[in-house]
């Protein structure tokens, strides 16, 4: 089984995706509305991440079985340079 590693980040424009890395172009690209950050106050990063979550083990499942794994990133691991990395 391979195992790939993918990031969860939000960008400057408050847009949050899933990638492979800081080089490669997000493979899913979340939005949420105004009304719905409002809602979800700080929580939209958590239903963020289980949203992603959610897809990839769909996903996986499809693909025949494949596991999905992914790792937490520490906060002090994360870079400040214009994005948020969350997961």
């Amino acid at each position: 089984m391979t195992r790939e590693l993918l990031e969860i980040v939000e960008l400057p424009d408050g847009k949050i995706v899933l990638r492979r890395s800081e080089k490669d172009a997000p493979i899913v690209t979340l939005t949420f509305s105004r009304e719905a950050r409002d809602f979800l106050k700080e929580r939209y990063i958590d239903v963020a991440k289980s949203m992603f979550h959610a897809g990839l083990q769909t996903a996986g499942q499809l693909e025949g079985g494949a596991e999905v794994e992914i790792e937490e990133v520490e906060e002090q691991d994360m870079p400040v340079a214009g994005k948020h990395t969350l997961h």
